[in-house]
């Protein structure tokens, strides 16, 4: 009779240490368990934060300008009056606004020199080849730009060396650097 009850009380114990041991492991388990979900929230979230910067990226690499052929420049017997280059959308990407209202335009074109630096050129557009009815630069259209240098600031004469930058609203700058030849004629090509 002593043995069953030294054999009971002896069972009991590994009962209450086998308890205690689940309280423990089910302790274990919920800190685990909240230190997992707080790491991969942060993991996820950065990883959001990561991919918006991938799209804002990708968003402004394909709102951008491409200068498609010559440079070409009209003058006058001691001056440029105008410089007339064709643009297209890089990537076939977003539409991008070169509506000409002469003097307010969401496409910004700047000159500048070693000289002088204007902000706003006034320009116009014109469709080339394909196209519709608007004047947003979309995938598979080209537009010609005519930019008036006669408000540049200074009077743009022979081996003058300048800079264009063709700002739109979204995506990058596209800069035109160019310099007038030895002689000016009526329209000539710039390198």
């Amino acid at each position: 009779m002593l043995k069953k009850l030294a054999r009971k009380m002896h069972r009991d114990e590994r009962g209450i240490t086998g308890l205690e041991t689940a309280i423990i492991l089910i302790a274990f388990v919920v800190v685990a368990s909240v230190f997992a979900y707080t790491v991969l929230s942060a993991g996820i979230f950065s990883s959001q934060k990561g991919q918006e910067a991938v799209y804002s990226g990708l968003e402004q690499a394909r709102s951008t300008l491409e200068l498609n052929g010559s440079v070409i420049a009209t003058a006058n017997a001691t001056a440029v009056t105008g410089i007339i280059f064709s643009v297209s959308n890089a990537l076939d990407g977003e539409p991008i606004d070169l509506t000409d209202t002469t003097g307010d335009n969401v496409t910004v074109i700047s000159y500048s020199s070693s000289a002088v630096r204007t902000e706003e050129l006034d320009w116009t557009v014109a469709p080339q080849g394909y196209g519709d009815d608007d004047n947003l630069l979309e995938a598979g259209e080209m537009f010609e730009i005519t930019v008036d240098m006669t408000g540049a600031g200074e009077a743009v004469g022979i081996y003058h060396t300048f800079t264009l930058e063709v700002k739109p609203p979204i995506g990058a700058v596209l800069i035109i650097e160019r310099t007038t030849p030895a002689a000016l004629d009526l329209v000539m090509v710039l390198n």
